[in-house]
């Protein structure tokens, strides 16, 4: 089990273990071990000590198939910032890579979770920074890939200290509806209630966690940012939203195919963030017989294009992320990316 995180103290139950893959946590197969110190050289791709490549963008932008041009054509590892993709026995319903792909690239961080743990921005920064610097330490580009907006800043960001978390407080308000929550805030926080994105439990129950464990509202503690890691170099998947919502259509219905609902029905205790995510409530309502295949594949599309609405208004205030458009060529996304890295095209 993954525990909730103190401040930034990795937890001893998720040891640093490196492999073929460079680094893992609990669950996930290893072989090898990491190459002596005196064989560790740079990349020969890239001019310096290889920085992270981020790769943004929101949900069904095709963010997996880029990453997979870039890790090969930039002898990358693809590290990965979806908070939901963490978790393993979901791949369908998340839309994680297949195995075929994950053979083509060395890939991490994905479904090292249970779904029944807890798994926050927190604790992924702590998992994901020896993990970085251990790829670009054997000369590989780390190419970190996501639209969770809270992780990737945590990734590009160093933040300020936050209270401790607290087991048991998480636990009484992970057994709280979504709108019991939103009222409870109401009550103790009415600026933070009228700003944060109500639809999003996950955001309203940590607004309330920290309002509760440092007796001040969170609205006047907001979690801010020192200053960034490292030099940042990133990529935008963009599309417009039309285009999009097709692409979204598209996912949704081969994800239904592809037995999404049957992969849930076959989960034994999901836990609170698995339980909230998108497509899982529809899912549930599907499985009890509530509603049919057609409405629960048409509420799916439209919480997931809600999703990516609140996705590219985040990423519309990281101006360090570069723009491109999401049917761009391979040969368009390599160039962009050898720009960034070392100032021109290959």
């Amino acid at each position: 089990m993954i525990p909730a995180i103190s401040k930034f103290s990795l937890p001893a139950s998720i040891p640093v273990n490196h492999g073929s893959r460079g680094f893992s946590c609990p669950g996930l197969a290893q072989t090898g071990s990491p190459p002596p110190q005196n064989q560790r050289t740079r990349n020969p791709i890239l001019k310096t000590t290889p920085q992270p490549l981020y790769l943004c963008g929101p949900t069904a932008s095709g963010k997996s198939r880029h990453a997979l041009t870039l890790a090969k054509e930039l002898n990358g590892e693809i590290v990965n910032a979806d908070a939901l993709q963490l978790y393993r026995g979901i791949e369908t319903i998340t839309a994680s890579p297949s195995e075929e792909d994950r053979n083509l690239a060395p890939h991490h961080l994905y479904g090292i979770a249970d779904p029944s743990d807890t798994f926050d921005a927190a604790l992924y920064r702590r998992v994901a920074l020896p993990l970085l610097e251990d790829i670009s330490s054997r000369g590989k580009l780390p190419i970190v890939v996501g639209g969770s907006g809270l992780y990737l800043k945590f990734l590009t960001h160093e933040p300020d200290d936050l209270p401790p978390a607290n087991s048991d407080l998480r636990k009484e308000l992970e057994a709280l509806s979504l709108d019991e929550m939103v009222r409870r805030l109401e009550l103790i926080d009415p600026p933070e209630a009228n700003r944060i994105d109500r639809s999003n439990p996950r955001y309203v129950q940590r607004a309330l966690e920290i309002s509760l464990m440092s007796g001040r509202p969170v609205s006047e503690q907001r979690t801010s940012f020192k200053f960034s890691t490292g030099p940042l170099h990133g990529i935008l998947i963009s599309w417009e939203p039309g285009a999009l919502e097709a692409r979204i259509r598209e996912r949704t219905a081969l994800m239904l195919e592809d037995g999404a609902a049957e992969q849930l029905d076959s989960l034994t205790k999901p836990g609170p963030a698995v339980s909230r995510a998108i497509g899982v409530p529809q899912l549930k309502r599907l499985l009890k017989g509530e509603i049919d295949r057609k409405t629960c594949e048409e509420e799916i599309v439209i919480a997931t294009r809600q999703y990516a609405k609140r996705q590219r208004s985040w990423f519309r205030r990281e101006t360090w992320l570069t723009p491109v458009p999401g049917d761009c060529s391979e040969k368009q996304i390599i160039s962009a990316a050898h720009n960034l890295l070392h100032g021109g095209p290959s």
